[in-house]
């Protein structure tokens, strides 16, 4: 029996933020992978290593973290007014599945400095030295991000003294602002709060009637009070990581609040759909150690947060969750931010399992429905290896 040889992709493996991901310019892939399809479903989860029973991609680029479990295709754009179209594709560990639904925050720090150095923004826009200004168009949502990537002697800076909780060595800082970041997600009409309201009663069988605010901003996040659900906001992972009767609490909560938010239709459809919406549990300020030993104080911080990722507690915080965060702070009333102490507010530093962040949003009410113009974070981002990637010829 003949064996197909292996093919290989030009791609670059990156992280962005607190994340890792294989890169793709669109035109470098096969050309049956260069349209939306099995095709390139098939060989985005054959590059990571999905699916894989053992649950450790072995046999392939990912880290079977939803961290590292990450794809991203680029092009020039098709929109106006922009550089490049951001497609993100979150490849499940154990299951045949490419989660298409939402954006990754954290690799948007990555996708402004992969553009410049693949040839896919105007050299015009880039200075000298400075900061370029890397008008990213997010697909998957269909929002604008923009990247404020530093540049020395004409080529993206990577290394320098910035700084980021989950991320063990500095990097050059990468600043950016999420556009109008209320997501538009299909059932959910564009809404920032989809049910109409600040906080819900949310009806979750086995656990409870929880109060939770459901919002549409960076990506769909249901919040709850830590303390409703027997937590005090100060976890690490392995005390939500090890308990399968916590993992399914989370799993439930998801389900239930996405048919109130309308992404699905009935609870059933929640397995079709991994990557969104997220569920954080959110705690008002207190002391804690993070993952790295450094000590959080309640005075570092305006709130504590924890987010759920693919079924397991992230290491740190989702880009896209961050900006939910800091939306949802910004606008009184909310549970977190009651949980950051109420009243108006531009900015939080909240709390998470590696550390501290800081993000900000400005939002504004008109004829009793909240806005955002914007949510604003720095991250960074640094080539870890370039070339080719090898898959299986078949």
């Amino acid at each position: 029996m003949a064996h197909k040889p292996q093919i290989k992709i030009p791609a670059t493996y990156m992280r962005g933020g607190t994340s890792k991901g294989v890169f793709f310019r669109l035109q470098d892939l096969p050309g049956a992978a260069q349209v939306p399809g099995a095709a390139r479903d098939a060989l985005l989860m054959r590059v990571i290593g999905s699916p894989d029973p053992y649950g450790k991609q072995i046999d392939g680029m990912g880290g079977a973290t939803s961290s590292t479990s990450k794809t991203v295709i680029i092009a020039k754009s098709s929109k106006p007014d922009h550089d490049v179209d951001y497609l993100f594709g979150q490849v499940s560990i154990d299951k045949a599945f490419v989660d298409w639904s939402g954006n990754c925050g954290n690799l948007s720090a990555a996708v402004g400095p992969f553009a410049i150095s693949a040839g896919l923004v105007d050299a015009s826009r880039i200075p000298r030295n400075g900061v370029a200004i890397v008008r990213i168009w997010q697909a998957n949502i269909g929002k604008t991000i923009i990247g404020h990537v530093p540049i020395t002697d004409g080529a993206v800076q990577e290394t320098g003294d910035f700084e980021l909780d989950g991320v063990t060595f500095p990097a050059a800082e990468v600043q950016l602002e999420f556009m109008d970041p209320a997501a538009e997600e299909d059932g959910a009409g564009g809404a920032m709060f989809p049910t109409g309201n600040l906080v819900d009663d949310l009806e979750v069988p086995g656990v409870g009637t929880l109060k939770a605010t459901m919002i549409n901003a960076g990506i769909p996040t249901i919040f709850v009070d830590a303390e409703a659900i027997g937590y005090k906001g100060t976890e690490l992972q392995d005390a939500i990581n090890s308990d399968e009767k916590a993992l399914a609490m989370f799993e439930t909560i998801r389900a239930h609040g996405a048919v109130r938010m309308g992404l699905i239709k009935n609870i059933d459809e929640i397995a079709t759909r991994q990557h969104t919406p997220k569920v954080a549990f959110v705690a008002k300020p207190a002391e804690y150690v993070a993952s790295s030993g450094k000590r959080v104080t309640a005075s570092d911080v305006d709130l504590l947060v924890r987010a759920m990722s693919m079924g397991k507690l992230h290491h740190a915080m989702m880009g896209t969750a961050a900006v939910a965060i800091g939306t949802a702070a910004a606008i009184s009333g909310t549970l977190v931010n009651l949980a950051a102490g109420g009243g108006a507010r531009e900015a939080v530093r909240f709390g998470h399992p590696s550390g501290t962040l800081r993000v900000g949003a400005e939002a504004r009410e008109e004829g009793g429905e909240w806005t955002v113009t914007k949510a604003i974070m720095s991250r960074s981002a640094r080539v870890l290896m370039e070339g080719w990637v090898r898959v299986p010829g078949e």
